[in-house]
């Protein structure tokens, strides 16, 4: 496709900044739990440990710590799906498809539960000019996904592509820019196939000026990456790709730039 990027990407190229953050643990209370859908839970974490709690980007991470069946403590990665250092509260949604060991005591917590996490240890900050993302995910990447529509500016224009195991998974997501969400239905036992959205990609009409994020499975990630690079020939300065899971590997991401 005629895409003006390359013509000199230099010029193009947004800018992501790198922003360190202080590492330290915070200890939480679980003040209330939400079933968004059949596959999400939501939880609000509260505690004066948030007061100076900084999440710059809508695909940060923390690690969420609980205790394991021996000294050790099983720890995972969770986007900070909204947050309110003021209101000292902090919600995590957690996709139960594979119910791990802190997903399973997400499932079990009750009102008044505590927790640690940790971090964030750095946001990546996509320079704010931007006004046309594509976003593609799955169930593990709504959270960001979701963050990054609602904080998106009124100026934005997002499409967003996201494979879910069926309607029931829908989510509304509130947010001032203008939206296309698609939804790619497979069946969880599909998770690693990224025939779903693919299928939507292709149809999607890149334009201009246009940062996509991809999120998935590694395997599908890859995929997805190296159809927008290879066949579509979309620069790879205007996409950021991770695995957020590895199929078969616990506690296992894949950066991919």
């Amino acid at each position: 496709m005629d895409n003006p990027h390359t013509s000199n990407p230099a010029v193009f190229a947004p800018k992501i900044e790198r922003v360190r953050h202080e590492l330290k643990r915070r200890t939480l209370t679980v003040a209330a739990i939400e079933r968004i859908t059949p596959g999400m839970l939501r939880l609000q974490l509260s505690g004066d440990d948030l007061a100076d709690f900084v999440s710059l980007a809508p695909d940060d991470h923390i690690k969420i710590l609980v205790p394991g069946a021996g000294e050790e403590m099983e720890r995972r990665d969770y986007t900070p799906r909204r947050y309110d250092t003021d209101a000292r509260t902090l919600l995590i949604d957690f996709a139960i498809h594979e119910a791990g060991p802190v997903t399973k005591w997400a499932l079990d917590a009750r009102i008044g539960d505590r927790l640690e996490i940790g971090g964030p240890r750095g946001s990546a900050v996509v320079s704010g000019d931007i006004e046309n993302w594509l976003l593609i995910g799955d169930e593990t990447a709504l959270p960001a996904i979701g963050r990054r529509v609602e904080e998106a500016a009124a100026n934005a224009r997002i499409t967003a592509i996201v494979a879910v195991a069926d309607a029931g998974e829908h989510q509304i997501l509130q947010t001032s820019a203008q939206l296309d969400i698609r939804w790619a239905h497979r069946p969880l036992s599909k998770a690693t196939d990224p025939a779903a959205l693919m299928d939507i990609l292709r149809s999607v009409d890149l334009q201009a000026g246009t940062f996509v994020w991809i999120a998935a499975e590694a395997s599908v990630t890859r995929a997805l990456r190296t159809y927008l690079v290879e066949e579509r020939g979309y620069p790879l300065s205007w996409i950021k790709a991770s695995g957020y899971w590895v199929k078969g590997k616990a506690d296992t991401t894949e950066k991919f730039d």
